[in-house]
């Protein structure tokens, strides 16, 4: 059977994930757009999120290393080190969510999409409630176990999922998006 997505469970340490945290909540906030959405806000129910945009090399080296495992192990695509990395922060106080979507930007004009998206779990799973990641078209991981501070999941951007409103506390997560040629 295919493998829709991989996972490694806990696999950064809770200090360095502390250490991300304080880090990048020093970058400049923006409140999260989607790829149809931007300059209109106020009218985005789709999304609810605070995002920085991380530019540390380091930190994409490291989240490289498992979408090139990934994509050894499941995926077999054609996919290279280009691509952005995200900070997010789903916050209880704005109801922080992000409706099913799906990583690739189908109207987008350039020679890439994404290919492979990856979670960091960066949160400990006491410290909010809410804000569950799900597949839409394939079998979720365990909530138990993708809460898990540390976890990695790596997964085809192609597929539809969600993050559930955080409905107490805040959950903080790095994501990123490895890209290829595009998808034909």
């Amino acid at each position: 059977m295919r493998q829709t997505w991989q996972m490694w469970q806990g696999q950064i340490s809770a200090e360095s994930c502390d250490d991300m945290i304080y880090d990048l909540r020093q970058l400049p906030p923006i409140q999260a757009e989607t790829f149809n959405q931007a300059g209109d806000l106020e009218k985005n129910q789709h999304r609810s999120s605070i995002v920085r945009w991380v530019e540390d090399p380091q930190v994409k080296d490291m989240l490289w290393w498992y979408v090139q495992e990934a994509n050894r192990l499941a995926f077999g695509l054609d996919v290279q080190k280009v691509g952005s990395v995200q900070f997010t922060e789903y916050s209880a106080s704005q109801a922080a969510h992000y409706d099913w979507h799906h990583d690739v930007n189908w109207l987008g004009e350039t020679a890439y999409d994404r290919k492979i998206s990856v979670v960091l779990q960066l949160s400990d799973p006491s410290s909010y409630e809410g804000g569950d990641f799900e597949f839409n078209e394939v079998e979720s991981p365990a909530p138990d176990q993708l809460k898990t501070k540390g976890t990695i999941l790596c997964f085809p951007s192609v597929l539809q999922h969600r993050v559930s409103p955080v409905t107490k506390g805040t959950r903080y997560s790095l994501v990123s998006w490895f890209e290829g040629p595009r998808w034909r």
